[in-house]
């Protein structure tokens, strides 16, 4: 059965969610429309782009991944298709797409832009339609052309050294919980032996396991099921607790041999 995943920030409450649905069923009433999430900060390119980067290789390949944030209303950089690890994503040319990865996909394709200017509403009228037939067998080339320039977005880095690892948090969770972007091949491929990971007042010396290796009211940290660090309190909101929030840093300090002589 065709696969189409469908995340936007236009919320629950109103129509846009089924509009864009009943368009895409029009075409093809067998398709099987999974929605990842509709609550996406509005206007946050980075929220949905750092939901999508999770779980997009959880589906299956051929998979067809619409993405309409309400920047979508913008015409100005027009729309796009892009292939990456077998997937197909489309949506808006707002910089979105290029954050899924940390290279260049391999095929992107600007589409053409009939009637895009006549369109208030380019999630149901022009990505809809693309994403159902692409989903139901055709090619994203059959709907424009080469693109000239993809705009991109830069997401943040972190910087590792012998001695430490600077990084930031990049997403709060529902949880209040800091997710950053220090990953755990990094930083097992540095740590030495002992480490201390420190943020605000705070400083941590363990990777726990989970979120519950630490009684309730205490500060834990360790590498979630993306592989990347995060932090926060058993039972309590870390980010209001330890004045942590987006774009804050994390360092992990690792004593050296030269610190031990």
């Amino acid at each position: 059965m065709a696969l189409i995943t469908f995340i936007s920030d236009f919320g629950d409450g109103d129509y846009y969610v089924p509009a864009v649905k009943a368009k895409m069923l029009s075409i093809n009433p067998q398709l099987n429309i999974i929605d990842i999430s509709h609550k996406v900060d509005t206007y946050d390119i980075a929220h949905a782009a750092f939901i999508l980067r999770a779980v997009f290789k959880e589906f299956p390949k051929g998979t067809v991944h619409l993405v309409a944030l309400n920047g979508t209303s913008n015409m100005t950089d027009g729309f796009i298709g892009i292939k990456l690890e077998e997937h197909i994503f489309i949506g808006p040319n707002n910089g979105v797409l290029s954050l899924l990865a940390d290279y260049n996909p391999g095929i992107v394709v600007q589409f053409a832009d009939i009637h895009i200017k006549d369109s208030t509403f380019p999630a149901k009228d022009i990505l809809a339609p693309i994403a159902a037939k692409v989903a139901s067998g055709a090619a994203i080339h059959d709907f424009g052309g080469p693109l000239m320039q993809m705009k991109k977005m830069m997401s943040r880095q972190f910087k590792a050294t012998r001695k430490q690892i600077v990084g930031h948090v990049v997403r709060v969770d529902n949880y209040g919980n800091l997710i950053t972007n220090i990953r755990k091949d990094v930083f097992e491929k540095l740590n030495p032996g002992k480490f201390v990971i420190e943020f605000s007042r705070e400083g941590l010396t363990k990777i726990n396991k989970s979120y519950d290796n630490v009684e309730p009211g205490d500060c834990f940290a360790f590498f979630n099921s993306l592989d990347l660090l995060e932090i926060g309190i058993n039972h309590g909101h870390g980010s209001d607790l330890l004045g942590l929030r987006l774009d804050s840093p994390i360092y992990i300090n690792f004593e050296t041999t030269e610190q031990n002589a």
